[in-house]
């Protein structure tokens, strides 16, 4: 069984995928030459500027599979909040995120836990999601230099392939990301190598389909290279963007008492 620091830094990875911001548009023809505009666009079409959603996250491995249901709030790049609901035994587990800093509550022995650094830095037991993978903060877009390696047309649409070379001084794991993105904004896919350029998983986009009022991939999935059968995926069932949502909603006392 996972401890109740273990369960609470998976429940503060969930909530790093919603840290959102506002959306910046820029034409095709100015992203051609400009790599780093691109993967910043792509990031705050992720984001948005605020959002509802309910999702489920299935971790694969050749013996099981273990699936948490969850429902989440979002404001902008520093709030979200989310609570488990499914399976039951694990219901009511919270996470509250803002700015840097993230808090997690277990209704079972009524405690709230603050993350240190040093747990968020780590993978969660069994996911083949990092933090680093799931906050898509600007780290990628600070720590990183971008180049557009190429480019075709599909459907109309131009496609970009992008090289992230992380820069000597920064604190990052992976030494080189790889990311192919739509015109509009979508991310397609997004590689991770360690820093001897190795290429070590994943992630891929799939059925991109309307949500919340804009096109967007209903389900993620992150598979290490060289380990077929194990993957984690991210599927969303519910998802709404620009809510007007108060600030009040993600407090420690929130955290503590909302259920629904």
């Amino acid at each position: 069984m996972l401890s109740h620091m273990k369960k609470a830094v998976f429940y503060a990875l969930i909530a790093g995928i919603f840290s959102f911001h506002p959306y910046t548009a820029h034409a095709a023809t100015d992203l051609d030459n400009n790599g780093r505009a691109i993967v910043e666009k792509a990031f705050d079409y992720w984001r948005g500027m605020s959002s509802v959603a309910r999702f489920a996250m299935t971790i694969h491995r050749p013996d099981f599979e273990r699936t948490v249901v969850m429902r989440g709030w979002t404001k902008g790049r520093q709030n979200a909040l989310f609570f488990v609901e499914k399976p039951a035994k694990d219901a009511g587990n919270g996470s509250l995120k803002k700015g840097r800093e993230m808090w997690s509550y277990n209704p079972k022995i009524n405690r709230v836990i603050k993350l240190p650094p040093s747990m968020m830095s780590q993978s969660w037991m069994g996911s083949d999601f990092s933090n680093d993978d799931l906050a898509k903060s600007d780290s990628m877009l600070d720590d990183y230099t971008h180049t557009v390696k190429g480019k075709k047309v599909v459907a109309g649409l131009t496609i970009y392939s992008i090289e992230a070379l992380a820069r000597e001084d920064a604190p990052v794991v992976w030494g080189k990301q790889d990311l192919v993105i739509r015109e509009d904004g979508i991310l397609l896919k997004q590689s991770f190598y360690d820093e001897d350029m190795i290429m070590v998983k994943e992630m891929r986009a799939e059925d991109i389909q309307q949500l919340g009022g804009r096109l967007f991939p209903r389900i993620w999935t992150m598979q290490r290279i060289d380990e077929k059968d194990r993957y984690t995926r991210l599927e969303y069932l519910e998802l709404s963007f620009g809510d007007d949502l108060e600030d009040r909603l993600f407090t420690l006392a929130s955290l503590k008492n909302r259920r629904r």
